[in-house]
């Protein structure tokens, strides 16, 4: 199987997780508040990049001048990504995040234009327009309430958006410097310190921090956040940034559509769960 074919199947892999992770996300903030349920998705993502690193399965090789271009990076995604898309989701159902997250592949055409200088044929441009135009149909057919609409939600979600965006770009270039484990590694260490950092503030601010660990009592958040950490932080990364290290940012972006409408479907389907 050629390098393409791969990568394609990874995105559609990264596609299918992100999807369904909109609906953990709204399960997990039925236990937790957003900036806990931030802090637990990340611890359990980092303990798991960090055990092939303590039995000597793959080695990770940081300067300290190689912090900073990956730090960004990762304020980028995960940071400012899952921190507005969890917020976000706090005030809006599932299925308008994703639809809302289906203007990914517009905005980054338009940035990978801009900056990476990639050229898109008229097709490429015509397909994403269609896909987008098909997702906001859906929506519609299926009903628009104006009674539970959020401003604050939309907006929240849509900077979302622009933020896996931006990351898209970025890593584009870091991929082609640092190993895939690697940029991995570091961004999910600064979403680790940065998310456990706010938390834990925020505990000591309110002097609860007994109940830092209070949701895990919760088999519902138990169940959501390890496959938030393991599956949609830990595993995403790694198939982001080895789809964007093999194919163009934007074909990459396109795949968010597959999400949305699996997102669509799952915040449907299991709305008992919710």
């Amino acid at each position: 199987m050629n390098l393409h074919k791969k990568a394609y199947l990874a995105a559609l892999l990264y596609a299918s997780i992100i999807g369904l992770s909109f609906m953990l996300v709204k399960i997990a903030l039925t236990v937790a508040s957003p900036t806990d349920t931030l802090a637990h998705r990340f611890t359990i993502a980092f303990v798991f990049a960090t055990l092939p690193v303590l039995f000597g399965k793959v080695r990770v090789k940081v300067a300290v001048s190689d912090l900073l271009p990956i730090f960004s990076l990762a304020l980028l995604y995960p940071v400012l990504f899952f921190t507005f898309q969890v917020f976000g989701l706090v005030y809006t159902s599932s299925s308008e995040a994703g639809i809302i997250q289906a203007t990914v592949p517009i905005f980054t055409l338009i940035l990978a234009t801009l900056f990476l200088k990639e050229h898109s044929s008229m097709g490429q441009k015509v397909s994403i327009l269609s896909s987008v135009s098909g997702v906001i149909y859906i929506f519609i057919m299926n009903g628009f309430s104006m009674e539970n609409y959020s401003i604050k939600g939309t907006l929240l979600i849509l900077l979302s958006a622009l933020s896996v965006s931006f990351y898209s770009i970025l890593a584009k270039k870091l991929t082609k410097k640092y190993t895939l484990f690697t940029l991995t590694y570091v961004m999910t260490f600064f979403g680790f310190i940065t998310f456990n950092g706010w938390a834990i503030t925020n505990h000591m601010v309110e002097k609860d921090l007994v109940h830092f660990f209070t949701p895990f009592l919760s088999w519902k958040f138990i169940l959501a956040v390890f496959y938030l950490g393991v599956l949609s932080s830990l595993c995403t990364l790694l198939l982001s940034n080895y789809v964007l290290s093999k194919i163009e940012a934007s074909k990459k972006s396109v795949f968010s559509n597959l999400a949305t409408l699996i997102t669509m479907i799952a915040g449907v389907r299991f709305t008992f769960i919710m």
